[in-house]
């Protein structure tokens, strides 16, 4: 799994074992790979590279992540049954019916030498749906006791039944702004989240941030680096004074803190808000900014429900561990993608399998 933050490689070696159509899982092992300079740089560039740049770094990524797989692999002393890749989200406009994640299929079932699982996007997008969030299947199927299932990554997602069907979509970007902002600051990110607490809320970006068109459309919908790009970035330049002067608005100046304070209460207002209509009940928090500390007590503030930050492991490996879910249930010919949550035409048994060759 990577994710739009460029934290690193999520790599999770995980059992299942099904009885009655009920799932249990355990995670054996696990490891966070940090990016070494050359792919983050490439990986962070690649939205703005020409085609024939993007075909050539697909498959020179595929090769990097079955290089990776094979190492955690002969590691841990394994020969796994298959690899599910995520790979890393490049673009995503469902809208206009594409979506592109990089990490060529063959080239890393070549390159690690085991069957492996990926493309789980693109057949919802083509059925007219956002191809996205994919982890709901998980969410039901593995922490079905929890009410509410909230993933805080590069970009935040929600999951919950109501209706008698499963609901998911994402929220808001997170991480993605969070790490632009504490990167201005020589760090790779806010640890605690303790840049933010430091500052102070900025009303007026805050509600710039809040009156975004998209905050006001119905589900199902999700979200790219597109939106940061054309709808955030240039209003954090802006409150920062670093765009064009005639362009600056009178939150112009703020310090890095106070935007991330600003973004920080962006997020958990926009989370707290979706789940509002919600009878009171436990929120999973996984991914990287459950462990943001700032975050989750500014979220716990605006909310009735309970936020339950879970173990380490789940709190890092939840979506490399649906993941390998997802793979499963291709593998296994069942559904894995829920029309209900992406509004496609219907449900998809979604992924493309590869062989070594």
């Amino acid at each position: 799994m990577s994710g739009s933050s460029l934290d690193g490689l999520d790599i999770a070696l995980v059992r299942f074992e099904e009885e009655n159509d009920k799932y249990r899982f355990q995670i054996l092992e696990a490891e966070t790979l940090p990016y070494p300079d050359f792919w983050k740089k490439q990986l962070a560039e690649a939205f703005h590279k020409r085609p024939e740049e993007l075909h050539d770094l697909d498959k020179a990524y595929g090769q990097y992540l079955g290089e990776q797989v094979l190492a955690f692999a002969q590691k841990h002393k394994v020969t796994p049954d298959f690899v599910a890749s995520h790979g890393h989200t490049i673009f995503h406009k469902p809208e206009e019916h594409y979506t592109l994640q990089i990490g060529d299929g063959q080239e890393l079932a070549n390159a690690c030498g085991f069957t492996v699982v990926n493309d789980f996007r693109s057949e919802d997008v083509g059925k007219g749906g956002q191809g996205a969030p994919l982890v709901p299947i998980g969410d039901l199927l593995l922490f079905g006791d929890y009410e509410m299932c909230l993933n805080i990554g590069g970009i935040a997602n929600i999951s919950y039944n109501e209706g008698g069907r499963r609901i998911a979509y994402d929220i808001c970007i997170a991480n993605q702004a969070l790490n632009h902002l504490a990167q201005m600051q020589g760090l790779d990110y806010d640890r605690d989240g303790a840049l933010a607490r430091n500052g102070t809320v900025d009303f007026d970006l805050l509600k710039k941030l809040n009156n975004i068109p998209f905050f006001l459309q119905e589900p199902p919908k999700s979200l790219g680096r597109e939106f940061f790009e054309t709808y955030q970035k240039g209003l954090i330049d802006r409150g920062l004074g670093t765009e064009d002067r005639g362009l600056r608005t009178r939150d112009a100046g703020l310090s890095v803190p106070d935007i991330l304070a600003t973004f920080t209460e962006h997020i958990a207002l926009q989370i707290a808000l979706c789940v509002s209509h919600l009878p009171k009940g436990r929120i999973l928090a996984t991914g990287g900014g459950a462990r943001n500390k700032f975050l989750i007590e500014r979220l716990q503030s605006r909310t009735k429900h309970e936020v339950v930050v879970p173990e380490k492991q789940i709190i890092d490996y939840k979506e490399a561990l649906i993941f390998a879910f997802l793979g499963l249930l291709r593998l296994e010919g069942k559904t894995n993608v829920l029309a209900s949550v992406t509004g496609a035409e219907s449900d998809s048994c979604s992924g493309r399998i590869w062989k070594s060759c």
